[in-house]
């Protein structure tokens, strides 16, 4: 079971969230919360593998309380769930750390399949979102000698798993394209991670945007 948290401060919506997560056999709902500071404490008492979080919240906003969930445990992913599809909140949300970023008008089965990306490692952003964030990064074009370091960084292999994880593949796509085992690709990344200190796919992508290694630069 993958166990979740629900963060939202209206309580209509969070309880239609938990029926939501409920009626999945794979994911259970082990706390609510109804601000962020709630957020953080129950976090700390439950340690849910996946936190789903809204952002406009009384007393800690979610921005902020996803950054203290991830200074707390490391291991939870965190997921936000938004009424609100604006540039700031996006990209506040995965500055903080979280690892995707839905809005509230997705579908049961859309929320159900994004919680359990996010919990075997993989990023989420919604479909509205996406293009937008790759149009802000297209035209930034890295200094020369920023992409041979970030190259140096990496092995072969390693860099072209990065590019394959940047144009928006998963693992067992990954596996396929360079013909590795999916474990293998695994470890791959978690090298990647380990070597550039990132939390995870999503910033691996913005790294290779950054440094000018995405499949399209």
């Amino acid at each position: 079971m993958i166990r979740v948290l629900v963060a939202d401060d209206q309580p209509l919506v969070r309880a239609g969230i938990v029926a939501s997560i409920g009626a999945q056999p794979d994911l259970e709902v082990v706390a609510e919360a109804g601000n962020g500071v709630d957020a953080v404490r129950e976090t700390a008492r439950q340690s849910p593998d996946v936190v789903l979080m809204d952002i406009r919240m009384p007393q800690l906003d979610g921005i902020d309380a996803t950054r203290e969930i991830l200074e707390l445990r490391g291991g939870t992913r965190v997921l936000v769930l938004t009424t609100f599809d604006a540039d700031e909140y996006m990209f506040g949300a995965l500055r903080a750390g979280a690892s995707g970023f839905l809005v509230k008008d997705a579908s049961v089965d859309e929320l159900a399949a994004a919680i359990r990306a996010v919990h075997r490692g993989d990023a989420v952003l919604a479909p509205s979102t996406t293009g937008r964030l790759l149009a802000l990064m297209l035209p930034a074009m890295p200094d020369p000698r920023r992409r041979a370091a970030a190259e140096a960084a990496l092995t072969g292999r390693e860099l072209e798993i990065v590019r394959l994880v940047a144009s928006g593949l998963g693992n067992a796509e990954v596996a396929r394209a360079v013909h590795l085992a999916e474990a293998t690709v695994k470890t791959h990344i978690g090298h990647v991670l380990t070597k550039l200190a990132l939390r995870d796919r999503v910033q691996i992508a913005i790294w290779a945007y950054r440094n000018g290694l995405a499949p399209d630069q």
